[in-house]
């Protein structure tokens, strides 16, 4: 995946001087062809990363016509977030004549570079992704995009590549679900979140400082932690609230790491939202499930999958162009229930 169109048999036997036939023929160990001329066919295929067009070799076969496939990667299957992004994807692709591939990374860098590497190889028009958390190194998907393949990150976005992104306002959602807590009655306020390598976690971060800054009150570090999972929370909050001043607002990443400091509370003989207050981020079924029911904010995800698939929807068909690297904001709400005052 280099230059900006991808190597094929006739570039390869144009630069070779030799048929398109042969070249067919060596990259598929044809005895027709000598071991010799297979060995230096194959070996400059290697170098200049040449993939087989597996679509188009389908289609010499079958005759069928091509069909319009979008890859997809989602970090994880477990969060809601993830599950209502990908069916405002599927909708919003359906709607318009096309058809989905989906991919886990499970937050892992090297399963995310395969998964790249597959869809290249299986020529789908395009990729929609949400990078894995320990993503550091961005060049499969720069690759992509020098292909000439169309990427469109959402929600965890690539800041090394200029690739097109839609988000929700984090730094708002953040901003207002922080905001409610002083408002009601809050004064020492924690706030659980991913690892700052992620540019959502940041934002999130900044909202929930600038919303204390705002209500003259100062960040204390002390209350600060890397937790984004509800098993996590579990083990973490009884550090704060064992505090000799324990908090009285939390604010979470998401709504799962919310109900984990929120069972936690009640298990340690805190009274929600009497004693303590929490804010989660999300909007999923278990925010009405758990008991309280749960403060947060609301994404929208599905909003978030129907515009990444109209963005690159658009920059395959051409009325969006591939060069321009088109920004989208789903705006959050707060959505108030009984976690807080």
């Amino acid at each position: 995946m280099k230059d900006h169109a991808p190597l094929t048999m006739k570039d390869i036997a144009r630069e070779l001087g030799i048929s398109v036939a042969t070249v067919s023929r060596a990259l598929k160990n044809s005895p027709r062809i000598s071991a010799e001329r297979r060995a230096v066919i194959q070996q400059y295929a290697r170098e200049h990363n040449f993939i087989p067009n597996v679509l188009a070799e389908s289609l010499r076969r079958s005759r069928v016509q091509p069909i319009k496939v979008i890859g997809v990667i989602v970090p994880d299957f477990v969060h809601y977030y993830f599950a209502s992004v990908l069916a405002g994807i599927e909708e919003e692709a359906a709607k318009r004549g096309y058809r989905i591939l989906v991919a886990t990374s499970q937050e892992q860098y090297e399963r995310e570079v395969d998964i790249c590497q597959w869809f290249y190889e299986k020529k789908v028009c395009g990729v929609i992704v949400s990078q894995a958390k320990d993503t550091k190194n961005y060049q499969h998907f720069q690759q992509l995009m020098d292909a000439g393949m169309p990427l469109v990150f959402y929600d965890r976005i690539c800041t090394g590549v200029n690739a097109s992104r839609v988000v929700v306002d984090d730094y708002m959602g953040a901003y207002t679900g922080v905001t409610h807590l002083i408002e009601t009655g809050c004064d020492r306020i924690a706030f659980f979140g991913s690892a700052m390598t992620l540019e959502i976690s940041k934002n999130r971060f900044n909202g929930y400082k600038d919303a204390l800054l705002k209500h003259g009150i100062p960040y204390d570090e002390a209350l600060t932690r890397i937790c984004d999972n509800r098993a996590d929370a579990e083990i973490i909050a009884p550090e704060l609230l064992q505090m000799e001043t324990p908090p009285n607002g939390f604010f979470a990443v998401n709504d799962d790491t919310a109900i984990g400091i929120l069972y936690t509370a009640k298990r340690m003989g805190f009274r929600v939202p009497e004693d303590i207050s929490i804010c989660g981020f999300t909007n999923g079924y278990r925010a009405i499930a758990c008991d309280p029911m749960l403060t947060t904010i609301e994404q929208r995800g599905v909003k978030v999958g129907e515009e990444a698939a109209d963005i690159l929807i658009g920059q395959v068909e051409g009325t969006i162009p591939r060069e321009k690297a088109e920004r989208r904001i789903v705006r959050t709400r707060l959505v108030v229930r009984g976690t807080t005052r």
